[in-house]
């Protein structure tokens, strides 16, 4: 890869595309070099939207949820119709204590979704775990007792 080819002194004459290199590695199951890659990327092009949703791709896949969590929260506020963080916030909520608020981001990947046809698996996923959850929602009563009447 051309980072690794960088560190050990044999570069070549064209500059090194970090982003590309990172999704190669990215989709071999190399998740920490594939995060450096796209941390260089993100030197190179700061606060790039698709560069910090595929750290926080790399984030989830090594294990380190809150980073990634923290991530997509951070592309979200930059822009709020970031349709791929939608998509990793929303499972990454579902997993935690927070699962009820994955019902926000999964509506709002679906309202945004990507029209290609790689994206159709996720949105099928997206819409199946939507339904999912609003029948469980139905199905569990609410909550008495709070303290809300003090």
């Amino acid at each position: 890869m051309a980072f690794w080819k960088k560190i050990l002194g044999r570069e070549d004459s064209q500059p090194v595309e970090y982003y590309t290199e990172g999704l190669e590695l990215l989709s071999v199951g190399k998740f920490h070099e594939a995060l450096t890659s796209f941390r260089l990327a993100l030197k190179q092009s700061p606060g790039d939207a698709i560069v910090l949703q595929q750290i926080a791709i790399c984030y989830t896949r090594i294990g380190m949820v809150e980073e990634a969590a923290k991530t997509y929260r951070h592309v979200l506020h930059k822009d709020p119709s970031a349709s791929g963080a939608h998509y990793g916030l929303a499972f990454i909520l579902l997993r935690g204590e927070e699962s009820h608020q994955s019902i926000e981001h999964l509506e709002a990947f679906l309202s945004h979704a990507p029209k290609d046809d790689d994206a159709g698996a996720h949105v099928e996923h997206a819409r199946w775990t939507l339904a999912q959850l609003r029948e469980q929602a139905r199905d569990t009563p609410p909550e008495t007792g709070t303290d809300a009447n003090f």
